[in-house]
């Protein structure tokens, strides 16, 4: 049985909207491990979603609309980037022509914007201060995942991300390429700091002297918070997904429109990204946290590497 294009790409939409709180608990169950706790359960995710859509939504007084709207706008934000970038299938879909991958960092990079924007709308100085902190280090990170777009993008010969995989599937030779290598590495420095994982902040923590992701929804409550909770791991899993999906292995794609074929594609997706979460959780928990002021300091590194990379490719590197 052969699916049809846009049933497939509503799957995909699912896969990632559905999938990201459950990489979310399994990624802080395995924390909870290394770190010699119980933890949470891996489906509590989803428990705090429910329970966060059913209390009261509260507003500052100082608050303008927009504090209520733009949880709701970033959620929509984060949910045009799976129509842009392989999820289950090797080949591209029909809204997958959209936008080019550089396109999918501006709607990322809005979705950050709005957020920002919703946390400077109180009073609150931790909620301004997380604000703050995210567009100064979102300065630093952007020109690096240019750079380690236009790496690929030179490797590969196109900068859509559905061609990107194709090319890095087609041969063994386009992931080993030395450029290649150095932009995935890049990406991932990036990962790690745009996810609050490494190189002093606490993704989950709520202390002031590492607070950037929670201080900016510090103030938002019920289902306003619910949008902000989710999106945040769906953003999570859609940058995961970039990078197995485009950069490292995008291997368990699916090739054709059969039904079976693209539902074996849902936990290999899920699977994939669930492992990449332990490889985070190690790093983020082999490190001491750094000095708040050593954040430019790793983006640098990683905006070094992506340039590094392009100087590589151009002296024959790559090939």
């Amino acid at each position: 049985m052969k699916l049809a294009p846009y049933t497939i790409q509503v799957a995909q939409e699912l896969t990632i909207v559905v999938g990201a709180p459950l990489v979310s608990g399994f990624t802080a169950k395995v924390e909870a491990i290394l770190q010699g706790r119980r933890g949470p359960r891996i489906l509590q995710p989803y428990y705090d979603l429910a329970k966060f859509f059913r209390k009261e939504m509260l507003m500052p007084d100082e608050a303008s609309p927009l504090f209520i709207l733009a949880p709701l706008l970033a959620f929509v934000c984060y949910l045009v980037v799976p129509l842009l970038i392989p999820v289950l299938t090797s080949f591209p879909l029909p809204l997958g022509y959209m936008g080019d991958i550089l396109g999918g960092g501006i709607v990322l990079s809005t979705a950050g914007f709005l957020v920002a924007l919703a946390g400077t709308e109180t009073s609150s100085p931790y909620a301004q201060l997380g604000s703050s902190r995210a567009m100064t280090f979102g300065a630093l990170i952007e020109p690096t995942v240019l750079f380690v777009v236009f790496v690929v993008g030179l490797i590969t010969s196109t900068d859509l991300p559905y061609a990107m995989s194709q090319a890095v599937h087609s041969s063994l030779g386009e992931v080993l390429a030395p450029a290649h290598i150095l932009a995935a590495i890049a990406f991932f420095m990036v990962v790690l700091a745009d996810t609050g994982r490494i190189p002093i902040e606490t993704h989950s923590g709520t202390l002031e002297f590492g607070m950037i992701e929670e201080a900016r929804v510090l103030e938002h409550s019920g289902p306003a918070y619910a949008f902000l909770a989710w999106g945040s791991s769906i953003k999570q899993l859609i940058l995961y997904t970039i990078l197995i999906d485009v950069f490292v292995a995008p291997w368990g794609l699916s090739s054709s429109r059969e039904l079976g074929s693209v539902l074996l594609a849902v936990p290999a997706l899920l699977s994939k990204a669930m492992g990449l979460g332990v490889v985070f959780a190690l790093v983020d928990n082999s490190f001491s946290k750094l000095r708040l002021f050593k954040i430019p300091e790793f983006i640098v590194a990683a905006f070094v590497l992506a340039v590094l990379a392009v100087v590589i490719f151009y002296l024959g590197g790559a090939s």
